[in-house]
């Protein structure tokens, strides 16, 4: 059989399509990489990808290994994991869990906090970024394992390969400059956002599952998602470039609020962003599990997944969040 970390370069080019992007999720330098499918193409026999200077396409006989492929490795993971739990009952070591909790304050940060106090002999590691899409493809490469955002948002081939766990209904919120003539109220109807353009993270590779979302809340209304921004990456680069704009930002309740802004809860009715838990399919880890009952418990102590009177979501998003784990 062929060597697992063959198997995992020629999964990386066939979701990607690219090679450089796939050296890029695998850490590997692009030459490495196409040294790995020739040497894999060697030992099957086959030719696995037709490359042109403009794209890359999987051959039949490609296609053929893609599910073989997964299996294996999918494999392999359980069986690290199975022998992972046999070395914590004997005093080893177990590698940390890297989680993305996305932003500071924010919901993830809250349920990792609790799943800390259940599993204290676990390192459970936190990242701020930005993004269910984004982790999406990291999580898949094995570079993270858990993150927190809207399922319904991904790709189905992405979502295919990863659990996931409801965690809440958030309800969102809008950033105003503070001189802004909605900054006065305690709370926003949506229709006093009409003929403004709200900022949602459009043309960030990272988030298009939020601006998907917002777009489908703005339908009909008279708000317009604003146009792309640069990307910026940092918190103070973030205010920096949304203080120059001056456009009201969508967010949720617990997003901090920035210098020279207001946060205000946006209602009639209440938008809600859906939430949930995701990782891998198939991976385990005493973390993973923490985080799950960290979610029970939080869920049930605050109402996180009480479905508001007033509240809207899209419907594919409320399947989702009726999905048992």
């Amino acid at each position: 059989m062929p060597d697992t970390r063959l198997l995992r370069a020629f999964l990386a080019v066939a979701e990607e399509l690219h090679f450089t992007r796939a050296a890029a999720r695998l850490y590997v330098a692009q030459q490495a990489l196409s040294r790995d499918i020739r040497r894999l193409e060697r030992e099957l026999g086959a030719e696995l990808f037709v490359r042109t200077t403009r794209q890359v396409i999987l051959t039949a006989d490609g296609a053929r290994l893609l599910p073989y492929a997964r299996r294996v490795l999918e494999a392999q993971e359980k069986l690290a994991a199975a022998f992972g739990h046999s070395a914590a009952r004997k005093g080893s070591s177990r590698r940390p869990l890297f989680v993305d909790v996305n932003s500071p304050g924010l919901v993830g940060e809250r349920v990792l906090a609790r799943a800390r106090e259940l599993v204290p002999d676990e390192e459970l590691m936190t990242r701020y970024e930005s993004g269910l899409t984004g982790a999406a493809a990291e999580i898949l490469a094995g570079r993270l394992d858990a993150s927190f955002g809207r399922v319904a948002g991904l790709d189905p081939a992405v979502r295919a390969r990863l659990a996931h766990r409801p965690v809440r209904y958030e309800p969102m919120a809008v950033l105003l400059p503070e001189d802004h003539r909605l900054a006065a109220r305690d709370e926003v109807p949506l229709a006093a956002l009409a003929g403004e353009r709200v900022y949602a993270g459009d043309g960030n590779p990272r988030t298009p599952e939020w601006t998907d979302l917002a777009r489908q809340l703005f339908e009909g209304r008279g708000i317009e998602v604003a146009p792309p921004e640069p990307l910026a990456v940092g918190a103070e680069e973030f205010q920096r470039v949304m203080a120059k704009n001056r456009n009201p930002v969508l967010a949720v309740v617990g997003f901090p609020a920035m210098p020279g802004t207001v946060i205000r809860r946006l209602v009639d009715p209440v938008p809600l962003s859906p939430v949930s838990l995701v990782w891998r399919k198939g991976f385990r880890h005493p973390g993973v599990e923490a985080l799950g009952r960290a979610v029970d418990a939080l869920a049930a102590e605050e109402g996180w997944q009480r479905d508001p009177a007033d509240g809207w979501i899209p419907a594919t998003d409320a399947l989702d969040m009726m999905t048992s784990p």
